[in-house]
C-alpha cells in the first residue's frame, strides 16, 4: 500500500506569531482518519515569527524530536537544559513522568522554520532525558543519514521506540534506496524542494504511507531535503 497526502490537506493553524502545518490531528485540527502512523502522532511544520515562541509548558510519555529546516530555536527545560538548535541539528526530548520547557526564536529579523515530530515511546513513565547533535549537510547530501533511532547507532540520537528516522538532501542525479524488513511500515516527509518518491512525484510538505513495500526509493530531487520514517 502506498498512500500520497498533499501539503494542502494537511490541518492548517495561523496564530500570528505561530503558522502551523499539521500531517496529523493536533490542537484544533481533529481528522480521525489522520490520527497518525504507527508509532509516529505528530508532524508539525511550524514557522515562529522573530521575537516570539512557545512558553514554558508540559509534556509527558512521548518522544519529542526537533528538527531546524531555517533560524534558530532557543530551548530551555525543567531538567536543566538550555541550547539553541540550528539547521543540522536535531532534538531529542523524552517527555517520560514529565518534563516543562520553552521555545523561542530570539531573532529579530528572520523566523524560525522547523518539524516538531512526536513519537509515541514504547512504555510510559521512563525517566526524562535529553540528547542534541549535529549531523552535517554532506553527511545527508546523495545518502541516507540514521538521526534518531533506538540503539543510538551511527551516532544518532536514541529514541526509546522500535523507530529509525533518516535526513537525505536529493539534487540531479542523487539516489537513495532503503529496503524494507517484512512487517515494517515508512512514511516519507518532503521537508523543502520537490523530489520522486517510489515513482510519485512530491513538493515540500507532502508525504507517503508505504506498507508492504520492498523498500523506499527517492530521486530527481530539486533542493529536497526528506525525513524517512522506518516504523515498526
Amino acid at each position: 500500500m502506498i498512500e500520497l497526502r498533499k501539503s494542502g490537506e494537511r490541518g492548517y493553524a495561523d496564530h500570528g506569531w505561530l503558522k502551523s502545518f499539521h500531517s496529523f490531528s493536533f490542537a484544533g485540527y481533529q481528522d480521525p482518519q489522520h490520527m497518525g502512523f504507527g508509532s509516529l502522532r505528530v508532524i508539525n511544520e511550524d514557522r515562529v515569527a522573530p521575537g516570539t515562541g512557545f512558553g514554558t509548558h508540559a509534556h509527558r510519555d512521548m518522544e519529542i524530536v526537533s528538527y531546524v529546516l531555517e533560524g534558530a530555536l532557543a530551548h530551555q527545560d525543567s531538567m536543566g537544559n538550555g541550547s539553541s538548535i540550528v539547521p543540522g541539528d536535531v532534538q531529542r526530548m523524552s517527555a517520560g513522568t514529565g518534563v516543562t520547557h520553552s521555545e523561542f526564536n530570539h531573532e529579530q529579523d528572520r523566523e524560525t522554520h522547523f518539524l516538531q515530530i512526536w513519537i509515541i515511546p514504547a512504555r510510559q513513565g521512563i525517566a526524562p532525558g535529553y540528547e542534541q547533535k549535529h549531523f552535517e549537510a554532506a553527511d545527508k547530501r546523495g545518502r541516507l543519514c540514521l538521526v534518531a533511532s533506538q540503539d543510538g547507532i551511527d551516532g544518532s540520537v536514541v529514541i526509546h521506540q522500535d523507530a529509525r528516522i533518516f535526513a537525505t538532501l536529493l539534487n540531479g542525479p542523487e539516489r537513495v534506496v532503503h529496503p524494507m524488513a517484512g512487517g515494517r511500515r515508512a512514511y516519507a516527509h518532503v521537508a523543502t524542494g520537490a523530489v520522486t518518491v517510489n515513482g510519485l512525484e512530491l513538493v515540500a510538505g507532502d508525504a507517503l504511507k508505504l506498507v508492504d513495500v520492498a523498500g523506499v526509493e527517492m530521486s530527481q530531487g530539486r533542493d529536497a531535503e526528506v525525513l524517512l520514517f522506518d516504523l515498526a
